[in-house]
């Protein structure tokens, strides 16, 4: 063989051992420049996981348990805990956020409001909860008082609203930021007898009676907190205990003012004291 000849033949021989390892190497490469123009997407937070809260929420809610709700005489660690806890600011509409920490209901919709930090507070307090209780609120509204009684060690909260947008909004809110509550759309008038009897029962929207459903599934001890007075009228804030006896013995609490209760059992209600014929 030549030497022209013998060379030939090694360049080839070389060019056979060194295309493989190139298309490889470019194969390489090309897969790490697509990898790098992905967009990268960011974790995806646990679906109970609540929101970042915002510093300056947490020192308006601190100054608010301090300044509205301890100065007035909210005594039990527990509710104080859980007023500096729960982010009312995540409760009310956006555009209301700058004002979700004064001492004032605030409207969120559908006619409906979010009650004052101290009334929450308050109406809390008045419960007496303990662990093991189940407690019933009538009247969800954005989901900010079930949210504070979930707040509470070892309560089981059962939570129930009339207006079906408000049921969805709330419920999925509370599962969002991660309280444990059991919603229901429906009236709270006949309260939820399934889940009866009750260790504690609150309602957040004023009847102009006590509906005696509530205090039916109401347990013997139970304390229940509720405003009553007509619509656009002078309401007052009780707190009832059931006796052995079944009897309710009531501690007045002043004047407040609540939204009115509505639905069928209320509408029933009124119409059966109309139609009652009253002694002469």
């Amino acid at each position: 063989m030549r030497v022209e000849e013998w060379q030939r033949w090694d360049w080839y021989q070389m060019k056979v051992r060194i295309h493989p390892c190139l298309s490889v190497l470019v194969c390489v490469l090309f897969l790490v420049l697509v990898a790098g123009c992905r967009p990268v997407s960011p974790p995806t937070p646990p679906p109970t996981a609540a929101p970042v809260d915002d510093a300056r929420y947490a020192t308006m809610r601190e100054r608010m348990v301090i300044e509205t709700i301890q100065a007035r005489g909210i005594r039990d660690e527990r509710v104080l805990e859980a007023m500096r806890t729960v982010p009312r600011h995540l409760f009310v509409p956006e555009e209301e956020r700058p004002q979700a920490y004064g001492d004032y209901p605030l409207p969120i919709g559908f006619g409906q409001t979010i009650s004052q930090p101290y009334i929450v507070a308050l109406m809390t307090e008045l419960l007496d909860l303990k662990p093991g209780d189940r407690v019933l609120e009538v009247g969800t509204g954005s989901g900010y008082q079930a949210a504070v009684l979930a707040s509470i060690p070892g309560v089981e909260v059962y939570s129930i609203e009339i207006i079906p947008e408000l049921a969805r909004s709330a419920e999925e809110r509370l599962r969002e930021l991660g309280y444990k509550v059991t919603c229901k759309q429906g009236d709270g008038y006949y309260g939820w007898p399934e889940y009866a009897p009750f260790d504690a029962i609150i309602v957040t929207a004023a009847p102009d009676h006590i509906p005696p459903p509530l205090v039916e599934q109401l347990a013997v001890g139970g304390r229940m907190v509720i405003p009553v007075g007509p619509p656009g009228g002078y309401q007052v804030l009780w707190k009832l205990v059931k006796q052995p006896d079944g009897e309710l013995k009531a501690y007045n609490y002043g004047g407040v003012a609540f939204v009115p209760l509505t639905g069928p059992g209320v509408q029933q209600h009124r119409l059966q004291e109309t139609a009652t014929p009253r002694p002469k």
